[in-house]
């Protein structure tokens, strides 16, 4: 237990949810092939996440960060990392291998710890419940806000305010609240255009 417990901070070892070759859904790379590493272990907290499964990190099976990266890119060069929320552990050794192996890397993380590892693209979602660290918004990609309901337009402009200038920044509605929320979306966006619209394609195309 001692070992696993080490090798967990080291970070040669992650709790893996699952991992899977698939098409990203959401955001800046929308239609892209990728594979996907969910690492277990989140504790943010959203009411409405759509894989709450993944939040207690010793659900899932302690893998090798070296196997879990050379599978990963046997499949595509395009990665992702995702979770719960892949920034609780150290990513060091597992972006370091995929690096080796000619990986492009991204992440999908809340941003409420700090970043480590080799990261080529962060997509930051933040979550009221637990906020960014000025690190990630300094240094994202994009941002995307999730709208569940009409306070969440005011709270994408306040991270919008704190997040770099080069951000690309993207509105997308809860799945359970679609219907309600993406009219109110279209119209935002189209009176304030430096947002754009982030649909989970995914689920319309019924693919992980």
């Amino acid at each position: 237990m001692k070992e696993k417990n080490m090798d967990l901070n080291l970070g040669t070892s992650l709790p893996i949810m699952e991992h899977f070759y698939t098409i990203q859904g959401e955001g800046r790379h929308t239609g892209t092939a990728a594979y996907f590493i969910r690492i277990g272990g989140c504790d943010v907290g959203c009411h409405w996440c759509d894989v709450k499964e993944s939040w207690d990190p010793n659900l899932h099976p302690v893998s090798s960060a070296e196997e879990i990266a050379c599978l990963a890119a046997s499949h595509s060069k395009t990665i992702v990392l995702t979770g719960g929320e892949p920034l609780m552990w150290n990513l060091n050794p597992i972006t370091r291998q995929l690096k080796d192996l000619g990986c492009t890397i991204h992440i999908e993380t809340s941003g409420a710890y700090p970043l480590s590892g080799e990261i080529d693209w962060i997509c930051l979602s933040p979550k009221k419940t637990s906020l960014p660290v000025q690190e990630v918004y300094d240094r994202a990609h994009e941002l995307k806000v999730i709208v569940f309901n009409q306070h969440d337009f005011l709270f994408a402009e306040e991270q919008a305010e704190k997040t770099n200038d080069k951000a690309v920044l993207y509105l997308q509605p809860e799945w359970s609240n679609r219907e309600k929320m993406t009219p109110k979306i279209i119209d935002y966006v189209m009176k304030n255009p430096k947002w754009h619209i982030s649909l989970q394609t995914h689920k319309y195309l019924n693919i992980p």
